[in-house]
C-alpha cells in the first residue's frame, strides 16, 4: 500500500511505496514502510482542533507531562491509592515524618516511571515496536492486575487483615521502615496508572518517544512529578491538611467504601481479559481469583490445612486441564468489504488507503479495551446518535484500530501519527488532509471537526 504523510498545512511530506509482509507470525512492516514512517514521526507536524500542535520545544512537553501526571491522580483505579495515603496522613501526628513519607511516595512514583520508560526504550532499541501501555496488550499482566485489585479490594473491604496473612517479621520490618512503604505505595500507584494516555499526555509521549534517551526519560520523570504532587502538597502545606477531617471511626468505613472501585476495577479487567483470550480464559481466570479469596478466607479463618488443600486441588484442576491464559483469539485480517457509513470497521491500512484514494473522508478510533479514557469517549461521544448522524451527512467511513492486543500496523500508524499511545482520533478528508483531535472528547469537539468537511452529496 502506498503510505502518505501530510503536514499540518495539508502538504505531502513524502510518499513511499511500500508492502506489508506476511510471515508465520502474522503481519510484519516491510523495510521500506518501517523508514518511510520513522522519517514521518521525525517531520510531521499535523494539527488537531485544540491548536495544539506538536510541542516546539522541551519546556513545553515537559509541562504537558507535568500537567498530564496531575490529572492521572482522577483515574478510578488511581483515586483509592491517593485516598489510603491521605488516610495515612490523618494518622501521621508528626510533620516531620508527614513530609518524609510523601517524597518517599514521590520518589516511589517518578523512579517507577523512569523505570517503564527505560523498558520500553531498552524494548525499542532491539527493534520491537511497542508504545505507551504496552503492558496491558499481555494477558498475563491483565491477570496479574485484577488480582493484585482482588487482594486490595479483600483487604479495604475488611476480609482480612496484613496480619493475618503476611510474615511478623514483614510486618515489624515495614512499621520500622515506614519509609519504604510509601516507597513501595508509589510504585503501586504507577502500576494502576499506567494503562492509558490521558489529557496532555498524548503528544508529551510521542514526542519523548521520538527522542533520545535522556530526553524520554526527563519526561517521564516530569510526569511522575506531577502525579506525586498533590500527595506531596498535601503533607508540606499544613493549611490543606486543615481542609481534612480528623481521623476518626469514619475512616475504616471510608476504606469499606474505596473497596468498591478497585471491584470496579476487577471487573473491567476480566472484561479487557475477555476481549483478549474469549469467554473461556475469563472463566479460568474467574475461576482463579475465587480460589485465591477462598483459600486466604480459609486461612484467616485459622483452617489453614484447609486453604493449603483448597489451593492445591485448584491448581492441580488448572494443570490438568492445561489452562494457559496466555492464548490469544485468532486475529482475522481485515478486508475492504464496503464504504458504509454509520457502522464501524475494522481498520487496516490497506483499508484506510483505498477509502483515502476514492476522496472519501474517514475518521480513525485508534482504542484498546484496556484504556479507560477510550472507552468513556464511545460511551459519552463517538456512540452518540447524534454524533452518528453527523458522521453519515459528511459521508465519514468510520474505522477501529483495536490495539488491545500488539498489532505492528497499528503501532506504525501511531508512531506516524507521533504518538504511543491510545486514544488517539484522526479525520481525514477527501484529499487525505489529517486532523488530529484530543484524547478526551467531547461532542462539540468531534462536530467542529465535521465542520470543515463538506456535506455528503444527495
Amino acid at each position: 500500500w502506498r503510505a502518505r504523510a501530510v503536514t499540518a498545512g495539508g502538504g505531502e511530506a513524502f510518499t513511499q511505496t511500500a508492502l506489508y509482509q506476511r510471515n508465520n507470525q502474522g503481519m510484519a512492516i516491510s523495510p521500506a514502510l518501517q523508514a518511510a514512517l520513522a522519517e514521518n514521526a521525525a517531520t510531521s507536524n499535523t494539527s488537531d482542533t485544540n491548536k495544539v500542535n506538536a510541542p516546539a520545544s522541551l519546556g513545553w512537553v515537559l509541562l504537558l507531562a507535568f500537567a498530564g501526571g496531575i490529572l492521572l491522580n482522577l483515574m478510578p483505579c488511581v483515586f483509592p491509592v491517593l485516598a489510603i495515603k491521605t488516610l495515612s496522613v490523618l494518622k501521621t501526628e508528626s510533620p516531620a515524618q508527614r513530609k518524609t513519607g510523601a517524597l518517599a511516595y514521590a520518589v516511589g512514583v517518578v523512579l517507577s516511571f523512569v523505570l517503564l520508560a527505560g523498558v520500553l526504550i531498552a524494548l525499542k532499541a532491539g527493534g520491537a515496536a511497542l508504545g505507551w501501555g504496552f503492558q496491558l496488550q499481555s494477558p498475563g499482566v491483565v491477570l496479574g492486575l485484577a488480582l493484585l485489585f482482588t487482594l486490595l479490594a479483600l483487604n479495604l473491604a475488611g476480609a482480612f487483615g496484613l496480619g493475618q496473612v503476611l510474615p511478623q517479621s514483614w510486618l515489624q520490618a515495614s512499621s520500622r521502615h515506614p519509609l519504604v512503604d510509601s516507597f513501595l505505595t508509589g510504585v503501586l500507584a504507577v502500576a494502576v496508572a499506567s494503562p492509558c494516555t490521558g489529557p496532555f499526555m498524548g503528544v508529551a509521549l510521542g514526542y519523548a518517544l521520538a527522542q533520545n534517551a535522556a530526553i524520554a526519560l526527563l519526561v517521564f520523570a516530569a510526569l511522575g512529578v506531577g502525579m506525586a504532587l498533590p500527595y506531596v502538597l498535601l503533607a508540606f502545606v499544613p493549611r490543606l491538611a486543615k481542609l481534612l477531617p480528623k481521623p476518626g471511626a469514619w475512616m475504616d468505613a471510608f476504606k469499606r467504601v474505596l473497596a468498591l472501585p478497585l471491584w470496579l476495577t476487577v471487573v473491567w479487567l476480566l472484561w479487557v481479559l475477555g476481549q483478549q483470550v474469549g469467554v473461556d480464559g475469563t472463566a479460568y481466570a474467574l475461576a482463579f481469583l475465587v480460589l485465591v479469596a477462598s483459600t486466604l478466607s480459609l486461612w484467616t479463618a485459622g483452617l489453614r490445612r484447609s486453604a493449603v488443600f483448597v489451593l492445591i486441588v485448584g491448581l492441580f484442576t488448572a494443570a490438568l486441564l492445561r489452562v494457559d491464559i496466555s492464548n490469544s483469539l485468532p486475529n482475522s485480517d481485515s478486508a475492504v468489504t464496503n464504504n458504509a457509513t454509520g457502522v464501524w470497521q475494522d481498520w487496516s491500512a490497506p483499508k484506510q488507503t483505498a477509502l483515502t484514494a476514492a476522496g472519501q473522508p474517514v475518521f480513525v478510533d485508534y482504542t484498546a479495551a484496556w484504556c479507560v479514557t477510550c472507552q468513556y469517549n464511545k460511551k459519552a461521544v463517538l456512540h452518540r446518535s447524534e454524533i452518528a448522524a453527523a458522521f453519515a451527512s459528511k459521508n465519514v467511513a468510520l474505522l477501529r484500530a483495536d490495539w488491545t492486543r500488539y498489532d505492528a500496523g497499528i503501532t506504525a500508524a501511531l508512531q506516524a501519527l507521533g504518538r504511543s499511545g491510545v486514544p488517539v482520533y484522526v479525520l481525514i478528508d477527501g484529499q487525505g488532509k489529517q486532523t488530529l483531535l484530543p484524547e478526551l472528547l467531547t461532542q462539540q469537539i468531534v462536530l467542529d471537526a465535521l465542520q470543515t468537511l463538506p456535506d455528503a452529496a444527495k
